[in-house]
C-alpha cells in the first residue's frame, strides 16, 4: 500500500505531524509513505527512513508569479509525479487551499481531510472526498493529525507508543560534538530567544534573569544562544553579555546542524517556535512558554516537557501584535521557568 501525507509547512506544524509516520508503519507494516513539503522545510524530512519519496513544492513563488510558464511546468511535473504513485489514500493534514489543490492534483480516489471546524480555509473541503470530524479528546495538533490518518486502519493511536525522528548527517553530529568539547563539564542549556510573532517573544530582561539564575544553581553549566537572522543575533549577543561567563552565542547553523546540536544538549528553553519543537522531536527535554498561542494545543507532549501558559485572561488570543504585549510577556515569570528546569533535571 502506498499513501501520501500533505503537510507542507510550517516548521513546527511539520514536526508536530511526524508521529503519523510511526503510526502508519505500525498500523500497516510494509506501507510506503510519501510526503509533500515546501522547499524551505525539505531538509527537515530528508533522510527519514519512514518516507519513501519527498515531493517538494514552492507555493509562495507560484502565488507571487502565477502566470510564469516555469511555474506552470513545475505544477505539471508535480501532478505527473503524484499520479504515477497511484496512492491508496491521500491524507491532507494541512487543511488550506494550497494543500487542497495538491490533494486534488494527486488524482487519488480516496482523499481524506479535516471536517470544517478544523480547516484553516473552508475551501479545502472542495478537494477532499472524506472529511473526518475530531473527537473531544483530540485537542492537540498531533492528536488531530493522528485521528485523521487512523481512520482507514482502525487502530487506536492513543494506545500506541509513537516516536518521531529527524535524520542528521555524521558531519553534523561530529560538529555538534566538537562544539560541546569546548564547553565546561556541566550541563548544557540552549536558550531559544528567536520566534516569529512579536506576541511569542519573552523580554530580554527575563532571559538575562533566567540565565543568571541557571548559572547560580548550576555553576558549571553552559548556556548556548542560536539565532536565525541579524536582529536575533544582535539581541542574543546583548543577552549573553549581560549574563556573563557561561553563556555563548553560536555561529549560524543549518536546520540539520541545529537538530544535531539539539540532540546533545541537556535541556532547551523557549517559546512557541520551531527549535523547541525540534528539540522535543529528538527527545531532548524542554521548558516552553505560550502567550498568544495555546500550549495545550501545540506544546510538546509528555513528562519530559514543561509547558507554561500566560495567566492573562486574554491568553491564547492568536494575535500577532497587541498593546498589552509587555504586560503579557512579563506574566511569564522567571521563577516558573526556573522551577520547570529544576523539575525536569531532578
Amino acid at each position: 500500500m502506498r499513501v501520501l501525507i500533505i503537510k507542507a509547512s510550517a516548521l513546527g506544524d511539520i514536526i508536530s505531524a511526524l508521529p503519523v509516520l510511526d503510526y502508519l508503519r505500525q498500523a500497516s507494516p510494509g506501507i510506503e509513505i510519501d510526503w509533500v513539503v515546501e522547499e524551505p522545510f525539505r531538509e527537515l524530512l530528508e533522510g527519514n527512513p519512514l518516507i519513501a519519496q519527498l515531493h517538494t513544492v514552492r507555493t509562495k513563488a507560484w502565488r507571487k508569479r502565477p502566470f510564469l510558464p516555469a511555474h506552470w511546468s513545475e505544477v505539471a511535473r508535480l501532478k505527473e509525479a503524484l499520479r504515477e504513485r497511484e496512492y491508496a489514500f491521500v491524507f491532507d493534514i494541512q487543511g488550506n487551499l494550497k494543500s487542497g489543490l495538491i490533494c486534488w492534483l494527486s488524482g487519488a480516489a480516496d482523499r481524506i481531510g479535516f471536517d470544517s471546524p478544523e480547516l484553516q480555509e473552508s475551501v479545502n473541503s472542495l478537494f477532499t472526498t472524506r472529511r473526518i470530524p475530531m473527537r473531544r479528546q483530540d485537542y492537540h495538533v498531533t492528536q488531530k493529525c493522528l485521528r485523521l490518518v487512523s481512520v482507514p486502519f482502525g487502530k487506536d493511536f492513543s494506545q500506541m507508543t509513537l516516536r518521531s525522528s529527524i535524520a542528521t548527517s555524521a558531519e553534523d553530529d561530529a560538529n555538534a560534538e566538537a562544539l560541546l568539547a569546548t564547553l565546561s563539564d556541566g550541563l548544557v542549556f540552549l536558550f531559544q530567544y528567536g520566534t516569529t510573532w512579536q506576541t511569542k517573544f519573552w523580554s530580554k530582561k527575563s532571559w538575562v534573569a533566567l540565565g543568571r539564575e541557571v548559572l547560580e544553581q548550576f555553576p558549571d553549566a553552559s548556556i548556548l544562544f542560536p539565532w536565525g537572522n541579524e536582529g536575533e543575533r544582535a539581541a542574543v549577543a546583548g543577552i549573553a553579555a549581560e549574563i556573563g561567563a557561561g553563556s555563548r552565542v553560536l555561529d549560524r547553523y543549518s536546520l540539520k546542524g541545529l537538530t544535531a546540536l539539539l540532540k546533545k544538549v541537556d535541556l532547551v528553553v523557549g517559546g512557541d517556535t520551531g527549535p523547541v519543537h525540534l528539540a522535543a522531536a529528538v527527545g531532548t527535554p524542554t521548558v516552553s512558554f505560550y502567550r498568544a498561542s495555546d500550549g495545550k494545543r501545540s506544546g510538546p507532549l509528555g513528562e519530559r516537557h514543561v509547558v507554561l501558559q500566560s495567566p492573562m485572561h486574554c491568553t491564547k488570543c492568536f494575535r500577532t501584535k497587541c498593546d498589552k504585549d509587555t504586560q503579557c510577556s512579563d506574566s511569564i515569570k522567571v521563577e516558573a521557568v526556573l522551577a520547570g528546569i529544576v523539575r525536569l533535571l531532578s
